[in-house]
């Protein structure tokens, strides 16, 4: 089978030659269709000390299950995290990560929508939002970000502000429900908001917190670290809480499926739509990365073995 590697913080992406890997107890082993690209890998192999296999999101046809598996068999379409290497023909998939697909969705529309979406519904959750409050979300074009601006319309905001890196994705993410949309360079992001929702991290986080209004809440869920001064969350009464997708995974898994059954009836009601912003070939997955890592996407990057 074929399947992407790097030897190298910032090698060279390549393909090469792999046997196919058997799936061990508790694992389906998937014919990959589609894998989704995420900002976390692509930052791993920029920043890592040494390689790391190439995870992430895949969704495909289930070809052989290890043993105790018991909710899955051959045939079966399912998506889900894969840790491994996950940009390959084939890939394995430990069953407590996996969910199956319906069948009125692709394999596209399943690495779109699951793991990002995942992600995007439990920050709105920390956020704890009411009804008719106001939202910012940052990354707001981005593969998670384009369906937060949805779901936080879909959970009742009254109003929703986008943040993105250009005035290009404006467009776009007014077209997902947004009612302004700001750069990250503007002086003035506008009337604050009741709660925020942060991917970005950084340097973003102060501007972020101070677009909340007094008593507001923000929720980071970046791998781009940052730092906030304790004085900026005194002075108006502010809270700040970190969300990690893989707790809730690990900890909850009774929330982390209604979680994604909630997704799917929004995306089957068409409430939710997930966007798709290119799909790359495994050859490419370099032009994948650098779509990432140049912050121009306008919602999922795939790639498609």
């Amino acid at each position: 089978m074929r399947r992407v590697r790097y030897e190298s913080a910032r090698g060279p992406l390549f393909v090469e030659e792999a046997p196919v890997p058997e799936a061990r107890p508790g694992e389906l082993l998937v014919r990959c269709e589609a894998v989704g690209v995420t900002l976390p890998v692509v930052r791993k192999v920029t920043e890592a000390a040494e390689p790391i296999p190439l995870g992430g999101e895949i969704a495909g046809e289930v070809v052989a299950v290890g043993g105790g598996v018991t909710r899955f068999r051959a045939g079966d379409r399912v998506t889900g995290l894969c840790f491994g290497h996950g940009y390959a023909d084939f890939a394995v998939l430990h069953e407590t990560m996996a969910s199956p697909v319906p069948g009125h969705a692709t394999a596209v529309d399943a690495v779109a929508l699951v793991r990002s979406g995942l992600v995007a519904l439990g920050a709105l959750a920390a956020a704890h939002p009411e009804y008719g409050e106001s939202a910012l979300v940052t990354g707001a074009a981005s593969g998670v970000g384009h369906l937060a601006v949805q779901l936080a319309r879909a959970r009742g905001a009254s109003r929703v502000l986008g943040a993105v890196s250009g005035s290009g994705k404006a467009e776009f993410v007014r077209s997902l429900g947004a009612d302004e949309v700001v750069t990250y360079d503007a002086p003035d992001w506008g009337k604050p908001v009741d709660y925020a929702l942060d991917a970005v991290g950084g340097a973003l986080l102060t501007p972020a917190l101070a677009a909340v209004a007094p008593g507001g809440r923000l929720v980071t869920y970046s791998s781009g670290g940052g730092t906030l001064q304790a004085y900026d969350l005194l002075v108006g009464a502010k809270t700040v809480t970190g969300f990690q997708m893989a707790r809730i995974a690990r900890g909850q898994p009774e929330l982390y499926e209604r979680w994604r059954r909630e997704l799917w009836q929004l995306f089957a009601d068409g409430a939710l739509r997930p966007v798709v912003h290119a799909e790359f070939p495994l050859e490419e997955a370099a032009k994948a990365h650098a779509v990432i890592e140049s912050r121009a996407n306008r919602g999922k990057v795939v790639l498609r073995p």
